[in-house]
């Protein structure tokens, strides 16, 4: 399957925030405008909006929310398929800092990555620098904020005010697009023994620590497992984290 089939089959294709559910009162088009409004303001030709990508969903359409990207550059960026080791991102998972680049910030950084993203397609459209940061919504959700265009890196305080911009609307977003729960509610003894089985715990050393028997711990694991539609403790654990229970 083509990669950019791959991602219009999870929900990313190209429409902007498409992972967003209809009917909330923050509009796709109003976050968009907002986005477009801070790449104005502070002088950059285009604008992209990416979730951070994470180990099961890598490709760079199937993390892409927003931006005003031309499609041809969107659908040669999802073939080279770089986005996941480029330097932007690479640069970003040292710092908290915002990063500006000034050459080649979309190109993988990865050494055994054959050949180069050609440089020339991004300058065509006028993304020759590039300045990003990273930002969490209050369901520690990790995005990628990123403003590229001709002109050299923002002073400190325009830095400052477009970062908190990105931030206003993050809190909207992170209000209106609640995270994901099981269809089940777990009881804190499930949760406490998850939390246990996390930190490389036995069901012995658990039934020990919560003063219970070993039993009684297997059965709510089971039960933590089956609510969170998980064939085992590893499995049932990635995704307590990804719910945010432990």
């Amino acid at each position: 399957m083509k990669k950019q089939e791959r991602a219009s089959r999870d929900g990313a294709e190209h429409a902007v925030f498409s992972r967003i559910a209809s009917g909330q009162n923050m509009s796709v088009q109003r976050f968009t405008d907002g986005m477009a409004e801070m790449a104005s303001e502070a002088h950059f030709n285009h604008y992209l909006l990416a979730e951070f990508p994470r180990g099961d969903r890598s490709g760079f359409l199937s993390n892409h929310l927003a931006s005003n990207w031309p499609q041809e550059l969107l659908d040669i960026y999802e073939e080279v398929d770089f986005f996941y080791c480029c330097k932007l991102l690479a640069a970003l998972k040292t710092t908290t800092m915002p990063v500006f680049h000034d050459i080649a910030a979309f190109e993988s950084a990865a050494t055994n990555q054959g050949g180069q993203l050609q440089t020339a397609v991004f300058k065509r459209y006028g993304l020759k620098n590039t300045f990003a940061f990273a930002l969490h919504d209050v369901h520690l959700r990790h995005y990628v904020f990123a403003f590229s265009g001709e002109r050299e890196s923002p002073a400190r305080d325009e830095a400052m005010r477009l970062v908190f911009r990105a931030m206003e609307l993050l809190q909207q977003l992170g209000h209106q697009n609640p995270v994901e729960q099981p269809a089940e509610s777990l009881s804190s003894r499930e949760i406490e023994c998850l939390r246990w089985s996390a930190a490389g715990k036995s069901s012995e050393e658990i039934a020990i620590i919560l003063d219970l028997s070993a039993h009684t711990v297997v059965g709510y694991l089971k039960s933590a497992m089956r609510k969170l539609n998980s064939v085992n403790r590893m499995q049932a654990i990635a995704r307590a984290f990804r719910y945010r229970l432990l």
